[in-house]
């Protein structure tokens, strides 16, 4: 089964965007080889406020060949040929998708989605490049998630100040 990594930016005080939904303090760091970590990948789940920052100018295509997912109750699918937007049971779109052949799913954002998938027991791994910046306040990482451990895998601290944490998700029996 393909592994669904939650893979995003936060704030020392726990916020994926400001605000407003910025993400300008997300600082970048010369030490991360993009190409590497997307060669990992090759699909991208998203909700419609990630999916919506995507298509600003100057943001970065997607991989040729990457299936992007925007999970999405308001857009009309056919506005966007160039994803799949999914209006209801995220869960089950994504159970399907993890029983495919394939590289890991990238759980791009954002934290209700991530919340969403979590309930469903459908998230592995949460990998955050903690940001040393205080937000005060915005876009949780983890808006409304059920009570679950997690179990570190991996640290690391950057020249720039970023720690960069993994963490396997532990779901409780049942």
């Amino acid at each position: 089964m393909r592994p669904v990594r939650y893979r995003l930016a936060a704030s020392l005080d726990g916020y994926i965007a400001g605000p407003r939904g910025e993400i300008d303090w997300i600082v970048p760091d010369p030490a991360v080889d993009f190409a590497a970590i997307f060669a990992g990948f090759d699909t991208a789940l998203l909700g419609r406020h990630t999916y919506e920052l995507t298509l600003q100018p100057g943001a970065p295509p997607w991989p040729p060949g990457w299936r992007i997912y925007v999970f999405s109750r308001t857009l009309n699918g056919s506005d966007h040929p160039a994803v799949k937007v999914i209006s209801s049971d995220a869960g089950a779109v994504v159970r399907t998708l993890r029983a495919e052949s394939g590289r890991d799913i990238w759980l791009f954002g954002g934290g209700q989605l991530f919340a969403s998938l979590v309930a469903e027991r459908a998230v592995d791994q949460i990998e955050v490049a903690t940001i040393p910046v205080l937000l005060g306040g915005g876009v949780p990482l983890a808006a409304g998630a059920p009570r679950c451990r997690l179990r570190m895998m991996a640290s690391s601290a950057s020249a720039s100040g970023i720690v960069n944490s993994t963490y396997a998700i532990d779901y409780p029996a049942g």
